[in-house]
């Protein structure tokens, strides 16, 4: 025995001595520069370099000494670090021919010195994530003097804004920017990115904003939004800035803008105003779905969803400009918002008007798919448009005590629209055979109010943990207008030149539609131990919507007066709910996890006014979800979800009314129509790399709904169409969608290059004459993204890649529109002697070739500006812009729905040359604002 313990023992002597042979050593001094003094407690970390994962950390001694033991062989990075000092970075290697590195003294220079110099050794991390929310550094990123928020944020990873100023991040759309924390003129995010100086932001946030109750709780409610929160410098909130800026150019276009901000204690105040037919500014009213739309869906937990197809005139336009015909806008609002009484009573208002004219024609042909055969379609359409709104918003907040805070939300809306729009159509066979023929006049003034008003009233309980929350929701929808459809049909019999049947429409259009709903919830949170906690909660809802459209033909003495039964019907839809729900929350460590399940028991009423008959049902909804996430580190993050909700049929889906708006294609409502099950698979993960500057993100998600509601056309043989909602009950539909994002900075060429991929795929069905078409529409993107930054000398982006979309019919299977195309975009800026700049953008798009269309479609449009600075401050610019220069912005879309192929061109903004002055002003924090 005792001879074996001896042997042991020299085994692990010797173990010991090889294994020192093998570990290797780190040491040195920090000192300043200067005088060389130590520094102690400076702070020393090993990181492997390649993942820059913390290996060794220390901090030196009093004579500023450090040393690193027992490090594995392998590739190093060495960060040292002191406040108020430049951090020093080095990468090294170990191996078993030097396993000592020995720096002797690192000189750590004063920032203060080199502030002129800029000669920082080391990476200023760019992001970091803090929970849900991925947060911005500005001092990471290059400020130009006078450069707007919009400037800053084209530099983030992972985000991209066109040049109408839409942000995407992470694939998502944002719709809200915030200014610290606050709304700002409401719901116009180019408001924000677009006149705000980038040299006052301190930090921006990106994350799902969640409802007001869901941020109280912590439990995901469904409800979110993508969000940027733009957070200002303390010392930027004192002062005044603004921007006034006026051009005119050929084929008389022109612009104008001004906008003044004050800032003073905790109070801010803004207004704006803007006029123009350039299509550039003044167009982006992101609440167009929130307000005024005639057709509305009442969710299963009580909420409201609005919608509105775009094929009905007779419903109010909703003011979008979306690049088609020529705007004219003038456009304008006031903001102000305020803290008092020690933040505890908070106020934010604001007022917007605006008008929109809008003219233009569209030229469309259409590919209709059947079974066995296709009918061609060609459109020809003029149209005039004006939409003038005013809308109101109001907040106020105050915090009773340490435990009792009250929220009060309110709003209106008030829009008058009217529209005219003149149409002819010819429908053909595959043989060139004219089948139909239809020329129509449509002429609409629609009124519409919407008023909303919540209140959430929060309170935080003894025990930790415990709170009790109630919302309260009340809003009123209502939309009237008054129309007249003039409408001639003709249909052919093949080889025939003369119609064998005509159809006439000549009919005043008269619509009243309204709602009102009441939503409740409340909610209690119990924690059941340090790391788990339950979310009860308790709603009751209940909505009444009424739909009143009329039809009348004219009278032999020329009036309007006689009603059309089979075009007219009065419909009331009433839904009230009782919901319960409990939601599990477990979090700790890295690890946040929550599940459960509400549950609504809906009794569901459908009143046909006209024919005095009522349905009714009562079903149980079920909305099961789940979500998870995990915090691998500061800067990486993994997240999981899953939520089921039941989507109720539209009103739209369910009202029995002919609609001939479109003589071609009648729609009939259902009021059978059942609801239908959404689930929704979520995923994502964002990595981010100090040193490299290397980001990795990658989010997907899949959607399947069972019991969906399709459409069911029949179509004779002359191209007249009869289409109906029903549900599918063997089928689902299914949509999935995949977007990653990696880049990096290259160091030896101080360029960020970054890749992009992108996927989605829908799988939807739709009955053609009774038979079942499967329709599969996938669009697959690769795109290459490139910039780089030499201050006071040029700046320049561009990313560009290949598409490829697929759109397939189980119908007529030789009519698919498969083909590849190719989409690029870039930006470049270059300064010169005498305060010149040249800036230039230009977008490539190219469509390719498919079965179907014969032609490929190809266009550049390329801007470029010159511009002369002035001033000690260079804020009064002057400047010549050419927009399109090679005159190639002709409106073209291309699109596959359902089996049947879209082609359309359409009257847009093209070439102009705009002459132009602009001065920015400011004073915050006690004098001009210099860049970073």
């Amino acid at each position: 025995m005792r001879q074996i313990i001896q042997v042991l023992c020299c085994f692990l002597f010797l173990s010991n001595i090889l294994q020192a042979q093998t570990l290797g050593t780190v040491k040195g001094y920090v000192t300043d520069t200067i005088n060389h003094s130590t520094l102690t407690k400076a702070s020393v970390s090993l990181l492997r370099a390649k993942d820059s994962i913390l290996v060794k950390f220390t901090r030196a001694k009093e004579n500023g000494y450090f040393e690193l033991n027992n490090i594995k062989a392998g590739k190093f990075i060495l960060l040292v670090s002191y406040p108020k000092y430049a951090d020093f970075v080095d990468q090294f290697s170990l191996d078993s021919t030097k396993l000592t590195k020995d720096y002797g003294k690192i000189n750590l220079e004063d920032k203060g010195k080199i502030l002129s110099e800029i000669i920082i050794k080391g990476n200023r991390a760019a992001m970091k994530i803090k929970g849900d929310t991925l947060e911005f550094d500005p001092k990471a990123f290059k400020i130009e003097p006078n450069a707007k928020v919009e400037d800053l944020i084209k530099q983030f990873p992972g985000i991209q804004i066109d040049k109408d100023g839409k942000i995407t991040a992470q694939g998502e759309t944002v719709t809200k920017v915030l200014v610290d924390g606050e709304e700002f003129f409401g719901d116009d995010p180019t408001l924000v990115t677009k006149n705000l100086r980038a040299d006052m932001v301190d930090k921006v946030q990106l994350y799902d904003k969640k409802s007001d109750q869901a941020a109280f709780t912590g439990i995901d409610d469904g409800q979110k939004t993508k969000t940027l929160n733009v957070k200002l410098k303390e010392d930027k909130k004192n002062g005044h800035f603004g921007k006034v800026e006026l051009g005119g150019g050929t084929d008389n276009f022109y612009k104008g803008q001004a906008m003044l901000n004050k800032f003073w204690d905790k109070k801010k105040l803004a207004a704006y105003g803007i006029l123009g037919n350039t299509g550039q500014v003044g167009l982006g009213w992101g609440d167009k779905d929130k307000y005024g739309q005639s057709s509305y869906q009442v969710t299963d937990d009580g909420g409201i969803y609005f919608s509105n197809n775009g094929n009905d005139e007779f419903d109010s336009w909703d003011g979008q400009f979306n690049g088609e015909g020529i705007p004219v806008v003038q456009t304008g609002g006031i903001h102000f918002d305020n803290k008092w009484n020690n933040d505890k009573e908070s106020i934010n208002a604001n007022y917007k008007i605006g008008d929109i004219k809008l003219s233009g024609n569209r030229n469309d042909i259409n590919q209709q798919n059947l079974s066995s055969s296709s009918i061609y379609n060609t459109s020809d359409k003029s149209f005039e448009k004006n939409m003038t709104k005013n809308k109101l918003d109001l907040a106020y907040e105050i915090k009773i005590d340490t435990t009792l805070t009250l929220k009060l939300n309110a709003d209106g809306l008030f829009k008058n629209s009217n529209s005219s729009e003149a149409e002819m159509r010819k429908g053909t066979d595959e043989q060139g055979n004219q089948l139909n023929n239809l020329k129509q006049t449509t002429t609409n003034d629609a009124d519409d109010k919407a008023f909303n008003i919540n209140a959430l009233l929060t309170k935080r309980l003894k025990k930790t943990g415990r709170t009790l929350s109630l919302n309260l929701n009340q809003s009123s929808t209502d939309s009237k207008s008054d129309g007249y459809l003039n409408s001639r049909a003709e249909f052919f019999t093949p080889s025939v030149i003369s119609p064998d049947s005509t159809k006439v429409v000549d009919q005043n259009k008269v619509n009243n539609i309204s709602n009102i709903a009441f939503k409740s919830n409340l909610i209690y949170t119990e924690p059941l131990s340090k790391s788990l906690s339950v979310i009860l909660n308790y709603g009751f809802n209940i909505s009444n919507g009424k739909a009143d459209r009329k039809s009348f033909n004219k009278s032999p003495d020329g009036n309007y007066n006689v009603l059309d039964s089979i075009f007219s019907n009065n419909y009331e839809l009433d839904q009230t709910i009782n919901q319960l729900g409990a939601i599990f929350n477990y979090k700790k460590n890295k690890t946040v996890f929550s599940f459960g399940s509400k549950f609504s028991g809906v009794n569901f009423k459908q009143y046909d006014v006209y024919r005095d008959s009522t349905f009714k049902q009562k079903f149980v909804n079920y909305m099961p979800q789940m979500n998870y996430q995990y915090n691998f580190k500061q800067r990486e993050s993994l997240r999981l979800s899953y939520n089921g909700s039941t989507e109720q049929p539209t009103l739209d889906q369910l009202q029995p009314i002919r609609n001939n708006q479109n003589q071609l294609n009648t729609i009939v409502g259902n009021p059978n129509l059942d609801p239908s099950f959404k689930n929704i698979f979520r995923g994502s993960y964002y990595s981010y790399k100090v040193l490299t500057n290397q980001y990795f993100s990658i989010s997907s998600s899949y959607t399947f709904t069972l019991n969906p509601i399709i459409s069911n056309v029949l179509t004779n043989d002359r191209g007249e169409s009869i289409s109906k909602f029903v549900n599918l009950k063997d089928k689902a539909t299914t949509s999935f969608y995949l977007n990653g994002n990696f880049g990096r900075t290259i160091k030896a060429i101080d360029l960020s290059a970054g890749i992009g991929l992108s996927a989605n795929k829908n799988v939807n069905y739709n009955y053609i004459n009774t038979q079942l078409n499967q329709t599969k529409n996938s669009m697959y993107s690769l795109s290459l993204n490139l910039s780089k930054y030499k201050e006071k000398k040029y700046n320049f982006s561009a990313n560009f890649g290949p598409t490829y979309n697929v759109a397939d019919a189980s119908i007529n299977k030789e009519s698919n529109s498969n083909g590849w195309g190719f989409n690029g975009n870039f930006w470049a800026n270059l300064e010169l002697p005498g305060k010149l700049e040249i800036s230039s953008d230009g977008n490539y798009q190219y469509n390719g070739k498919t079965e179907v269309i014969q032609e490929s479609f190809e266009r550049f449009i390329w801007n470029a500006s010159i511009t002369k600075k002035f001033l000690k401050s260079d804020n009064l610019k002057v400047s010549i812009t050419g927009r399109d220069l090679l005159n190639q912005n002709v409106g073209f879309n291309r699109s596959a729905f359902n089996g049947n192929i879209n082609q359309s061109t359409y009257t847009t903004i093209q070439r102009y040359f705009m002459f132009s002055v602009s001065w920015d002003f400011s004073k915050m924090g006690g004098g001009e604002i210099k860049a970073n």
